[in-house]
């Protein structure tokens, strides 16, 4: 009897505490950068000591930990990379992302981390897969361009795990490779810089009739491939990838929470009904977003994945408004506060498994015990014991 073996699912870590939440909500492994050799220099990014703490704080809970060295490097960065890699061998780094040959080697010359290969890469097809595992990678994470049927099919030809990406973001241009950033303002794509020139407003002339009208034609809709997770588990794709580092924790929370919940639940039924993937869909879109779209994953991506309008997100009604401390019936439940909200006012707590749990804020106390009629940010409150909550638990609200 064939037994099914469930992908990963890979969150952003943009930071140590949402490496933590994503950790605490279902993510089996997580991917952040230090604060050079990667792609997202916007991202908060870890210190080296940030990193040892998240390595140890993944391990503890069966959770792995991959760095990303995906920029494109010059010589002068090379001079610096070995010292990082041998650090990242020493905490126990489970896998180096990159994208550059010289940076593979550098890796393997002195170091036995895994190798995965950057989505920047543009690895698309089965030959070029077998040149990277030749050359020493483990994984290829492929480009965006490609299906989870060519998927499949890399992953069984060539021999070598597959990570594909199943939500987030989607670049215009082919594998991430831009360079209109550059042109704009000054700022390498390649290096870290990307200003997300494709995402503004541009005027556009048709020369011949000299018709003008404004578009945001190179601006996509969001991946989201929730209800295609069959297919990932049925093409044996190893890895099921989240994209953005740079997004909340309250991101990072849901989007864990949901795909590992949905992993859970095929592994127990073996299939999905519409009702459980509806619920899961209402959760997704409880994060700020922009219109969703399945890309690539089953055919080609066609007019309809742009997303033509201003960065008016969906989901932006919902906020992370703190985060559990503690719950007990000596202390109340405790929250740090991130957004102010008000006394009554109706809020839901999100537990690590099951269903947010709905709370009303009927009284408000600070440290002291003193009354408070509206809670500030970074401050510490306490509200009536709730059964169900527990620590580092994310708290949001519905804001219209």
């Amino acid at each position: 009897m064939k037994t099914t073996v469930l992908p990963e699912i890979l969150a952003p870590a943009g930071s140590l505490e949402k490496l933590k939440v994503a950790v605490l909500y279902g993510a089996s492994a997580v991917f952040a950068g230090g604060q050079k050799f990667g792609l997202r220099t916007a991202a908060d990014n870890f210190t080296l000591d940030e990193l040892r703490e998240g390595v140890i704080f993944a391990h503890q809970r069966q959770a792995k930990v991959y760095v990303v060295l995906n920029s494109f490097l010059h010589d002068k960065d090379l001079v610096e990379l070995p010292d990082f890699v041998r650090f990242l061998e020493e905490i126990s780094a489970d896998a180096v992302i990159v994208s550059d040959l010289g940076v593979v080697r550098t890796v393997r010359s002195i170091s036995t981390l895994p190798i995965h290969v950057s989505t920047q890469a543009s690895t698309l097809n089965v030959e070029a897969a077998k040149f990277w595992k030749s050359m020493g990678a483990s994984r290829i994470v492929l480009g965006r361009e490609v299906s989870i049927a060519d998927a499949g099919k890399i992953k069984r030809e060539a021999g070598i795990e597959i990570e594909l990406f199943i939500h987030g973001s989607m670049c215009m241009s082919y594998s991430g490779h831009c360079v209109i950033s550059n042109f704009t303002q000054g700022r390498d794509s390649n290096r870290g810089g990307c200003a997300q020139s494709c995402r503004v407003e541009y005027s556009l002339e048709d020369l011949n009739t000299k018709e003008k009208k404004s578009s945001y034609f190179m601006s996509s809709k969001d991946l989201q491939g929730l209800r295609l997770l069959k297919d990932f588990i049925d093409a044996g794709i190893d890895s099921l990838k989240i994209e953005g580092r740079m997004k909340s924790h309250l991101y990072a929370g849901t989007m864990s929470k949901v795909y590992s919940e949905a992993l859970r639940y095929f592994e127990e039924h073996g299939d999905f009904l519409s009702e459980d993937l509806i619920r899961w869909e209402k959760e997704l879109s409880k994060v700020s977003h922009r219109a969703y779209t399945e890309a690539n994953l089953s055919e080609p991506a066609g007019a309809d994945s742009i997303f033509n309008e201003r960065e008016n997100f969906s989901g932006g009604e919902w906020k992370m408004v703190g985060t559990v401390i503690n719950a007990n019936p000596n202390s109340g439940t405790v929250i740090e506060v991130r957004n102010a909200f008000n006394q009554g006012e109706e809020l839901e707590i999100l537990p690590f498994r099951g269903e947010a749990i709905v709370v009303v804020a009927s009284e408000i106390m600070d440290l002291n015990r003193k009354t408070l009629a509206r809670t500030k940010p970074t401050t510490i409150v306490r509200l009536p014991f709730i059964h169900g909550i527990g620590p580092s638990q994310l708290v949001r609200q519905k804001t219209v």
